[in-house]
């Protein structure tokens, strides 16, 4: 007999049966073989090509990750130059206001003046407070409500007339796009309350059985007349509040408060 492996080429196999690996030899003609090595040199190729898509992909990701990061990066620098600027305006607004209510000789529009120069103070303040939870989703309410009462009882508290603001009622975390104009909605009803009540301010929350939340703001001073309609109000205030409870999709009603003294009004929110 001749020599078997003098043409046909021989291929190492690997041969699990046994439970480990062993070489067993496999006999391929020749034009077998460069038929198995074209075809692994053509998968090679498509394999090495694939690798090149996947590296030029994954290039391309990261270059638009770091794009998106520096986006993201002058987004914020531009955003807390426009609340800087934002809040020097508002303060100018409030000094120019103040000025003028100290030089005008009518009583009634100094007093005018005024109210005017608070109500921008009160915005400010909120603008403030809201930028300093540094951009979460949500909002501890109940928490900002008494925060913000005690600012309102700072500024506007006087040896003759203490402003005591009390925050009773659940805690709840809000959405930011419903705790800003709910906060606006707050600061209206909170100082609609001191120039009617006497001292006393009570805010609360609480669950609703319709819309599923409620905030209601109530004040010791005279109680409201009878038939009275927040909408048919002609107030700036009124008029605010109602812009901001419609944004938000709810409902305004207004009442008598505790034990049927003062006035109450409660704004139901989803």
């Amino acid at each position: 007999m001749g020599n078997r492996s003098a043409n046909p080429q021989q291929v190492q196999a690997d041969d699990q049966s046994s439970g480990y690996l062993s070489r067993v030899p496999i006999i391929i003609s020749g034009g077998t073989a460069r038929r198995v090595l074209e075809a692994c040199e053509r998968e090679l190729i498509q394999y090495k090509a694939m690798e090149r898509r996947l590296r030029d992909a994954l290039a391309e990701r990261e270059a638009r990750l770091r794009q998106k990061d520096e986006l993201i990066r002058r987004q914020e620098l531009l955003k807390r130059e426009c609340d800087h600027r934002l809040l020097n305006d508002l303060q100018m607004t409030i000094s120019l206001l103040s000025l003028q209510s100290r030089g005008a000789t009518n009583a009634e529009a100094a007093s005018q003046l005024a109210v005017a120069a608070n109500r921008v103070a009160m915005i400010a303040r909120i603008h403030h407070r809201l930028n300093s939870y540094g951009g979460v989703q949500t909002i501890e309410f109940k928490k900002f409500l008494e925060d913000f009462g005690l600012d309102f009882s700072a500024m506007v508290s006087s040896h003759e007339r203490p402003e005591q603001v009390v925050v009773e009622g659940i805690e709840i975390n809000l959405p930011v796009a419903t705790a800003i104009p709910l906060g606006f909605i707050a600061s209206e009803l909170i100082t609609n309350a001191a120039k009617y009540g006497k001292s006393r301010i009570t805010i609360r929350l609480e669950p609703d059985p319709e819309y599923g939340y409620a905030l209601s703001v109530s004040n010791d001073g005279p109680a409201l007349p009878e038939g009275f309609d927040p909408a048919a109000s002609a107030g700036l205030g009124m008029r605010i509040i109602q812009s901001f409870v419609r944004q938000i999709g709810g409902a305004l009603r207004s009442g008598r408060g505790d034990d049927g003294e003062g006035a109450r009004f409660t704004v139901r929110f989803r």
